[in-house]
């Protein structure tokens, strides 16, 4: 794969993920500054406050330190609602669709551009992609306002009831996990409509629209790409470790499954709280009050994350799939990774390699700059922080007590796990031949 560059002007050259960051990072400041207008919240809140709240929805991470129920109003919300939206589906794909509707044509630089958007290798096809897109969101996000509204609608009546299932059907399927509950969904610990469609929208969400424009189109096992098949494979693996280990860790604790009166209700908690963990942030049971070793499962599922060319974060699975691929080869002292009939080449274990190695220095160095001016808890810290990183949004109670610093920090962090992966594609897929070879030497190693 290969990328352009840009000239802007003289010899200065801008990779078109350059470009796509700045994009985001210009959506950031201008939500920040709707939500700083009286119109948006009963009482002014701070440019941090609103900076923060910007970033962690345009990178659908759902981290907060404002109430967005009670702290903002309903086109405060509507703001929020919007970004999410935009950042989960990606600038580029709103763009093309409305370049679409008004029937104007799309370059190459604009193709360049939503190649790099949706993390495609090819500019061919682009636009059938993107319909496809539009359509798996609309019929996604409809259907789950009408199922939502069954259970919201009843309770807080049409208007406020319709609006929380609009808000939260987006918010789910974009896996961004922002609640206009104080305590998320934990009201609705035991409702099976909540426990069903809310996870099956940030799945769905989650799998990447790669993976949904397949199953939609061919439904057919052996006609699925690799790709697909290592997603679904992977998802539904990552989905049984994760309820089972929750289930497990959890179940006789009192300040989470063991405080529910009911076997039911522990197990429908343990099913949402197992597949949320990875992407979408909502919760039915107090974080803050989850085991140490579950907050460590909970960690490593959330760097994982949810799947390439999604509304998710992390390294993702296929990424995670390809490295105990390699693990595995590397031991059997294999020189290819095979999976499904197919092989992975080099380019693909080194791109892992380098993206794993990245995520590792980005997680370790925020946990390092947090805790220097935070004497808290040292694993509620590098929870925030690992949920910034795969852009998750839970927390287990630091996002209240952080200082400038340590919103800087983690406003940065979401900030990378969301668009970062964009500009390390360029690095990764930008070649150059040595002029110069040098002789072979073994270095020891492990």
């Amino acid at each position: 794969m290969r990328l352009s560059w840009f000239r802007t002007g003289g010899s200065v050259h801008i990779p078109p993920p350059a470009i796509l960051a700045v994009l985001y990072a210009a959506l950031i400041v201008g939500g920040a500054g709707l939500l700083k207008l009286p119109l948006s919240t009963p009482a002014p809140v701070t440019w941090s406050e609103a900076i923060f709240t910007a970033t962690s929805a345009v990178t659908v991470t759902g981290l907060v330190v404002i109430d967005t129920g009670s702290q903002l109003t309903i086109f405060g919300q509507a703001v929020v609602m919007v970004l999410i939206q935009l950042g989960g589906l990606g600038l580029m794909t709103f763009a093309v669709l409305v370049l679409s509707i008004l029937g104007l044509p799309l370059n190459m630089s604009h193709r360049i551009f939503l190649r790099e958007d949706l993390n495609q290798t090819s500019i061919d096809d682009l636009l059938v992609l993107v319909r496809r897109i539009l359509k798996v969101v609309l019929a996604s996000e409809l259907l789950g306002v009408v199922l939502l509204s069954i259970v919201f609608v009843p309770e807080f009546g049409w208007v406020h009831g319709l609006w929380q299932a609009v808000f939260h059907t987006v918010s789910a399927f974009n896996n961004a996990g922002f609640s206009l509950f104080p305590d998320s969904l934990s009201q609705w610990v035991g409702n099976p409509l909540v426990n069903l469609v809310v996870p099956a929208l940030f799945i769905f969400g989650g799998l990447g629209f790669v993976v949904v424009t397949e199953l939609h189109s061919s439904r057919n096992w052996r006609g699925f790409s690799l790709h697909t098949k290592l997603m679904l494979v992977g998802t539904l693996a990552l989905i049984i470790w994760s309820v089972l280990a929750f289930a497990a860790l959890e179940w006789t604790n009192p300040r989470t499954l063991g405080g529910l009166d009911s076997i039911g209700a522990r197990l429908w908690a343990s099913w949402f709280q197992g597949v949320t963990t990875r992407t979408a942030g909502f919760n039915t049971i107090d974080i803050a009050g989850i085991h140490d070793s579950t907050a460590m499962m909970f960690m490593s599922l959330m760097v994982i994350g949810g799947g390439s060319t999604s509304t998710a974060g992390g390294i993702k699975v296929t990424t995670f799939i390809v490295l105990l691929l390699a693990t595995v080869a590397f031991f059997k002292r294999r020189t290819q990774l095979h999976a499904f009939g197919r092989s992975l080449g080099p380019d693909e274990v080194m791109k892992v390699l380098a993206l794993a190695m990245v995520s590792m220095l980005v997680v370790f160095l925020s946990i390092f700059l947090i805790t220097l001016s935070h004497d808290g808890d040292f694993l509620d810290l590098a929870f925030e922080v690992t949920s910034a990183f795969g852009t998750v949004g839970l927390s287990r109670g630091a996002t209240a007590e952080l200082d400038g610093l340590g919103r800087a920090v983690i406003i940065a962090v979401m900030f990378i796990g969301r668009v970062g992966p964009l500009t390390l594609g360029f690095f990764l897929a930008t070649r150059s031949q040595p002029r110069v070879s040098y002789p072979s030497r073994t270095v020891y190693l492990g």
